[in-house]
């Protein structure tokens, strides 16, 4: 199938169905990314339980003190201090190992799974890039995940500790008074309840969050990129209606998943204060008709301080909804964007000690169509071009130029027909392979924000800098690189914003210079620009074309006046080819083109022309 490279962009991703799987499934997904550190979560489980285990042994101290430490007894006066000291001691120790083991596994989790997503991204097929906007890729891989790990593993934890510290007191209760005890017990099927309940409703508010998030930030983007025209065209007010409309829209959803999760924590309160007033009426009961023996003044303050203490765990049980339910959703969000991303067709693994390509290029009965009732962008073309030759291809704009020229790394898969690179067919080329034959060179220059030698060297696992030297003089560069603050290490920033639209173009030439691919693809890369930069560019591309296979998509006729072959295009098909003079000597569509003295190839002549859209 065809790569679609300029499908619009849906403003939302799909809800997942991640919601539907039950919570035990959705964690063993999550299971394989943290598991490996066995000691980190040895640490932090033992941690957790001795820091549970000591919160319970608080008010199992309040008994004897009450009951032997204000009388004349057995009880030494100095063992309790003691006690309590070197209680509080071990339970800031246990914290403390848990919480850095718990710090360890989310960050060895997330940087696995960070690391896959973006190992997915590398060698996604292209297609991923026309449904989803960087925007929203960027926040999965970066913030989600972070976002997702931390909280979920915090979240769990503190899980662990709190249903340790409940069962650990709800023993100690059971010990004190096995009755009253019953009455606590009460407290759990209605604190689960409210779990349940709030958790299905924070998971939907979050979900809906989260795709509002990318909407907004798709609004950022946009007009981070279009500013000019925004401005242009005095599109503040509309620009800031959207963002102000998605901003209340998430606003709303922040708040009502803040209310459902703030409404477990009275919910809970108030079912324990119900149980504790119960507690204390019965206790008082059993103590007036019994004469007051029953219950010893330091068992009924154990029992209620270990009540009372029961109420923080279980009110954090109930918060632990909102942590679990937002860190699962957020990764699961990487997740699914894992199983969505399909890597690109590939033959083989690529021979690093495979000989260079000679350059023969030949397109047999080649049809690209976009999209199933879309006409098509190529229809039955043909060409063959030898070793060594430069074809321009020239024609209105929808011509079907580019998508003939992104055929050859396999941006785009024909439709019907073969393209074949030295006599084998594209698809049987090992794809790292194929791409090693082929230099790009376009108007839509694109840079990393790296230095200009990385940049030059893109690829290269050694940055050899005598050659990076020489690219750039071949480039007609060197001169503008030295007066850089350091040098070829000079950092570029975003897309080489700070170098003119001439010195961007040389760079992307330089770059070409030093991959030194046996075939070269230029995509008007001479367009816009003013005539003393495109003289320093045609110098330089001249110097880039010397003994390679060129396909040139030409922009200004001039240009390409002298190419071995000249193929103009229409309507996806091709309709004249030959040398400038037997084209202009045909007076056909190329004479047309040629006599609009200063307009570009790519004036539309029809305005039914099918427009390419990856032109």
């Amino acid at each position: 199938m065809p790569s679609t490279p300029t499908e619009p962009r849906p403003s939302a991703p799909p809800v997942s169905p991640s919601a539907q799987r039950p919570l035990k499934a959705r964690l063993a997904r999550l299971w394989e990314y943290f598991s490996e550190y066995r000691v980190g979560w040895f640490i932090a489980v033992f941690g957790t339980l001795v820091s549970a285990l000591t919160e319970a042994s608080v008010p199992a101290l309040l008994k004897p003190l009450l009951d032997e430490g204000f009388t004349e007894g057995s009880l030494p006066i100095w063992l309790v201090p003691v006690a309590i000291v070197g209680l509080f001691a071990l339970r800031g120790f246990a914290h403390f190992a848990s919480q850095y083991a718990l710090a360890r596994i989310a960050n060895e989790g997330m940087v696995k799974l960070r690391r896959q997503l973006f190992d997915r991204l590398l060698a996604a097929e292209l297609t991923l890039f026309s449904r989803q906007s960087a925007s929203q890729l960027s926040n999965t891989i970066v913030y989600e995940v972070q976002t997702g790990s931390t909280m979920l593993v915090g979240a769990l934890l503190n899980l662990a500790r709190d249903s340790f510290t409940v069962v650990a007191l709800m023993g100690y209760l059971l010990y004190l008074n096995w009755s009253l005890t019953l009455i606590v017990l009460a407290l759990v099927p209605i604190v689960a309840l409210i779990m349940k309940t709030m958790s299905r409703r924070l998971y939907r508010y979050t979900r809906q969050s989260q795709v509002t998030t990318d909407e907004l930030a798709y609004v950022v983007e946009e007009n981070v990129l279009a500013h000019r025209m925004v401005r242009l065209h005095g599109a503040q007010p509309q620009q800031a209606q959207r963002f102000e409309t998605l901003s209340r829209k998430l606003r709303g959803l922040s708040i009502k998943a803040a209310s459902a999760s703030a409404a477990a924590m009275p919910l809970a309160q108030m079912a324990a204060a119900v149980a504790l007033s119960v507690v204390i009426g019965i206790a008082l009961h059993q103590g007036q008709s019994s004469g007051g023996h029953s219950v010893t003044v330091g068992g009924f303050v154990a029992f209620i301080g270990a009540m009372l203490m029961l109420i923080q765990p279980l009110r954090r049980l109930t918060d632990v909804v909102g942590p679990i339910t937002r860190g699962l959703t957020a990764l699961e969000r990487g997740l699914d964007l894992m199983n969505e991303v399909l890597p690109e067709a590939d033959a083989a693994a690529a021979d690093a000690a495979a000989p260079s390509a000679r350059g023969e290029i030949e397109l047999r009965q080649v049809s690209v169509a976009y999209g199933e009732d879309g006409a098509p962008a190529l229809n039955q073309i043909d060409l063959h071009v030898r070793p060594g030759e430069t074809v321009a291809l020239v024609g209105p704009s929808g011509a079907g130029k580019t998508t003939l020229v992104n055929l050859l790394p396999r941006f785009v898969w024909p439709s019907a027909g073969q393209v074949l690179l030295d006599g084998r067919e594209l698809g049987a080329w090992p794809l790292a392979e194929l791409r090693a034959q082929l230099a790009l060179v376009s108007q839509d220059v694109v840079m990393l924000n790296d230095t200009v030698a990385a940049n030059v060297a893109l690829g290269a696992p050694i940055i050899d800098r005598e050659r990076v030297r020489r690219c750039l003089r071949d480039a007609n560069l060197d001169a503008h690189v030295d007066t850089l603050p350091q040098g070829m290490d000079t950092l570029l920033g975003h897309n080489a914003t700070q170098l003119s639209g001439g010195q961007r173009q040389r760079l992307a030439i330089a770059r070409a210079l030093y991959k030194d691919a046996p075939v070269l693809l230029l995509d008007e890369a001479t367009s816009a620009l003013d005539t003393e930069s495109e003289r320093l560019v045609q110098q330089a591309i001249a110097r880039v074309m010397a003994g390679r296979t060129t396909l040139v998509i030409a922009h200004r006729l001039s240009t390409i006046e002298h190419a071995d072959r000249i193929v103009v295009m229409e309507r996806g098909r091709i309709v004249e080819q030959g040398r400038h003079a037997e084209l202009m000597a045909a007076g056909g569509l190329y004479a047309r083109l040629h006599s609009h003295a200063g307009v570009s190839a790519g004036f539309v002549e029809d305005a039914d022309l099918p427009i390419d859209p990856a032109s």
